[in-house]
């Protein structure tokens, strides 16, 4: 059973006094429905002591990236304390030697979570009191393990003395590095380094070769050739082809684990020992150059994924001092102006200060139709509030321009860009293991000292059989190389890897095996309305003031306190009603404060302003609303409409009726789920139930639930979870307890939206509904090639283990062994050619 383990992390919170602000709240609200955490709560202050949280959780289920993601979604900044390293690795060629690697740095003191994958991505969470980075180093260098050249991805960096509001959380070292993208682009042999460089693994793989085959020519085409020539060649085999796997198991051996390189060599060692000489190198040559091949193979992955981080162009033209001047774009700056050409690649995230035209984001966000882009109307009010953008105006490093220039203002440093941070987020998700790699991982640790086990018993079989010792030997050693699960250790991880990597490639981050696997089982699917069902830009429709009140007067008020919010519905308020203010000034509002999904309040003046829904009043000291606004906001409900009722001081000023249009893709999105398996489609809403209705309508769903709050979404989640695997899809920010609650939360348009990209298990970085069948299909085309792969491995232990008992000879045992383990890789790296239902309606993997 995993450990429990309970992580002290200090809250430091900008321009907050205590941990009772809301972002505490809703950290606390998204972790206590996470599967795999126990126990979340705050330890108050005392003293200098700052407020802590205290988060016990299974690591096996919920891992310390995930919470850090989490806590930066919060707008929570973990303390410098605890470090992350994410970093490319020489030295890890299989996934054998990468679960070695990491049970090595998980026995560090201080080490709090360590993974390595096969294609040499490391990762490691520690507590920087108790261990440092050189100590981690030190000890990968003692097993050979060293920093890759030509990484994009960077070791440790100082944590961040403070956060601005926009950072979200110090990365205090999870840091992506985009300066040298000359380094970036360089292609990274995934192999071991050592004498020869980075392919040194297979450079000895096939000395081994080549030495068995001199051996071997020897010793049945030169009969007259003194013994010790095809000796030596058998000897130099052994030598080559047990290089690396004699060192890893010794590293095994240390950790008293008995492991697949283990049997191999216990297996080369016995059949030397019974002068099978040429039989014992043709299995350590097979062995290692499969590890080799294993790797290259796994390498196409890795390429997909590392070429995302060589989108970006290593230059830019910047205006600065009243001229222009090309800089490497790690020296940009926020609030740089930078001159993009036609054609050309975007250096930096930004918003348009100049020209209009297209740019392609399928980079980034997957899109197959170049987005429209516009300058901003407002420089300065953009540079204040670039959250609030829409889409028009958001351009991204690494997407390819029209053919109009344009110039940008850059927001965001080339280390902090969305794509390096997709590079980040794709690279920590290859090292996050799936449920079924975790299985298969717990069923080696007992199946491999069963081998030895059975090797062993069958010794003694001439005590039962008239046979001489040697032959048991011989059988005892062929049936080692038959059961051991190469290929089982690979299956797995070789499919996330690839699925990962394909869904990054269209727009879909997907963080971990864990995700990818429940995308292939989600039974029910239940929707936010506002932004994902809806096209998320209401429209003011209706306007009913008060008695004795104007139109303007209404609106101004509105507008006045919803321009403090970033509300889809009151952007909405904000954009169509300066037009109803008829030249009347905006008063000053101040002291915003959210009530419970309901509406909002403020100050003007030295009266309270509410907007908000009927519910808002008459509760909590708030005077019911008049007979006249009761009856006006019941109108706008029948209608159709999302309505706002506003009041100022004692007075009720009016009514506001919105409405939000179906997305145009989001009906036939919805049949596509329908046909991939989804056998119940939800819409939770926080609108009037006839307002859930209408739109529910409109896009198919039958089961419309309206008039949530928050916590009714979770509490509907949970009932949900009673009929199926469930999946919640909404925008990551009003969404979270909810997508929390779910089996898998799943976040729309995340490109730009620092919390979504951060909340969700699966971000889908376009605000494209469409994307969702796409992966929906790949998890259900990835569950599938896992048991495909789990198939052939076992099948191949079930079937060889008997044949060599009954006679079959190590050479062909060793061949079969190893030809299941690249099939297995090969099998998983079709994923990266899969293409989505709508591409191809006759693809039945998808709908495996």
């Amino acid at each position: 059973m995993t450990r429990l383990l309970q992580l002290d992390i200090p809250l430091l919170l900008p321009d907050v006094a205590d941990a009772t602000d809301s972002c505490v709240s809703r950290l606390l609200a998204d972790l206590e429905g996470r599967e795999g955490i126990s126990q979340v709560h705050v330890i108050a202050a005392e003293g200098q002591t700052p407020a802590r949280l205290c988060i016990h959780y299974r690591p096996a289920i919920v891992n310390l990236p995930r919470i850090r993601e989490l806590a930066a979604a919060a707008g929570v900044r973990i303390s410098g304390r605890y470090g992350h390293l994410l970093q490319q690795m020489d030295g890890i060629s299989h996934q054998r030697r990468a679960r070695t690697v990491a049970d090595q740095l998980q026995h560090m003191p201080g080490v709090l979570e360590a993974q390595a994958t096969a294609t040499g991505l490391l990762r490691v969470e520690f507590d920087r009191q108790l261990v440092a980075e050189s100590a981690i180093m030190a000890t990968l260098d003692a097993m050979g393990v060293t920093r890759a050249t030509g990484s994009a991805l960077s070791g440790v960096a100082a944590p961040h003395e403070g956060i601005g509001p926009d950072q979200g959380i110090s990365d205090h070292g999870d840091h992506v590095h985009a300066r040298d993208h000359s380094a970036a682009k360089a292609p990274h042999d995934h192999s071991h380094g050592g004498i020869f460089g980075p392919n040194t693994e297979l450079i000895f793989a096939l000395a081994s070769g080549v030495s068995l085959v001199f051996g071997f020519a020897v010793a049945r085409l030169l009969p007259a050739a003194p013994g010790w020539l095809p000796l030596a060649g058998y000897a130099a085999a052994y030598f080559f082809g047990g290089f690396f796997t004699l060192r890893e198991a010794l590293d095994n051996l240390r950790l008293r684990r008995f492991e697949i390189d283990t049997l191999m060599l216990v297996a080369a060692g016995g059949a030397a020992a019974i002068g099978a000489y040429a039989e014992g190198a043709l299995l350590l040559f097979l062995f290692s150059l499969g590890h080799a091949l294993e790797h290259f193979a796994m390498g196409r992955a890795r390429h997909a994924i590392e070429a995302l981080g060589a989108l970006a162009p290593e230059t830019a033209m910047v205006r600065r001092s009243g001229g222009t001047e090309e800089l490497p774009v790690g020296e940009l700056a926020i609030g740089d102006i930078v001159i993009v050409r036609p054609g050309s690649r975007l250096a930096a995230d930004g918003f348009v200060v100049s020209g209009r035209g297209s740019v392609n984001q399928a980079p980034i966000t997957g899109e197959s139709m170049a987005a429209d882009k516009e300058a901003v109307a407002d420089a300065a009010v953009a540079r204040a509030t670039p959250e609030r953008l829409a889409h028009r105006h958001i351009v991204y490093a690494g997407t390819i321009n029209g053919p109009a220039a344009l110039e940008i203002e850059v927001t965001r440093p080339a280390s902090d860009s969305m794509l390096t941070r997709m590079v980040r987020l794709v690279s920590e998700a290859e090292t996050q293991k799936s449920p079924t790699q975790r299985l298969t991982d717990r069923f080696e640790r007992w199946f491999v000292p069963f081998v030895l086990l059975l090797a062993t018993a069958l010794l003694f079989a001439p005590l039962l059989l008239d046979e001489p010792f040697s032959a048991s030997f011989y059988r005892a050693m062929a049936v080692l190389v038959a059961a051991s699960p190469c290929a089982l250790a690979i299956a797995t991880p070789s499919a996330v890897l690839s699925g990962v990597a394909r869904a990054a490639r269209d727009g879909v981050l997907v963080k971990g095996g864990a995700p990818l696997e429940m995308l292939g089982v989600i039974e029910v699917m239940a929707f936010d309305k506002t932004g994902t069902l809806t096209s998320g830009e209401p429209h003011i429709r209706d306007i009913v003031p008060a008695p004795g009140v104007s139109k303007a007067e209404l609106m101004a008020v509105a507008v006045a306190v919803e321009s403090l919010s970033d509300h889809p519905l009151a952007r909405a308020i904000v954009s169509d009603g300066e037009a109803h203010l008829e030249g009347r000034t905006l008063p000053e509002a101040a002291n915003l404060e959210s009530h419970d999904g309901l509406g909002l309040s403020a100050t003007i003046g030295a009266e309270r302003a509410l907007i908000g829904q009927t519910g808002l009043f008459g509760r909590n000291g708030v005077a019911p609303l008049s007979a006249e606004m009761v009856a006006a906001a019941g109108q706008l409900r029948d209608s159709g409409q999302t309505m706002m009722v506003v009041r100022l001081g004692n007075r009720d000023l009016g009514a506001i009726g919105l409405v939000d249009t179906p997305r145009d893709e989001a009906k036939a999105t919805l049949g596509q789920l329908r046909e991939l398996g989804i056998s119940q489609l939800v819409m939770l809403s926080g609108d009037h139930q006839r307002v859930a209705d209408a739109v529910a309508a409109d896009v198919g769903i039958g089961d419309a639930r309206g008039g949530l709050m928050p916590a009714d979404k979770v509490a509907a989640i949970r009932i949900l979870r009673q009929q199926g695997r469930v999946a919640m899809v909404g925008d990551g920010v009003n969404d979270a307890p909810a997508m929390a609650s779910a089996d898998l939360g799943i976040a729309m348009g995340a490109a730009g939206s620092d919390v979504a990209l951060e909340t969700a298990d699966v971000a889908l970085m376009a605000d494209n509904l469409g994307k969702l069948p796409f992966a929906i299909g790949l998890g259900r085309r990835t569950r599938a090639i896992i048991r495909q792969n789990l198939i052939v491995s076992l099948g191949m232990v079930v079937v060889l283990v008997p044949a060599t008992i009954f006679g079959l000879g190590i050479g062909p045992a060793v061949i079969f062994h190893e030809g299941s383990t690249l099939l297995v890789v090969l099998n998983a790296l079709r994923l990266l050619a899969y293409r989505p239902p709508s591409e191809n309606s006759g693809d039945s993997g998808a709908a495996a």
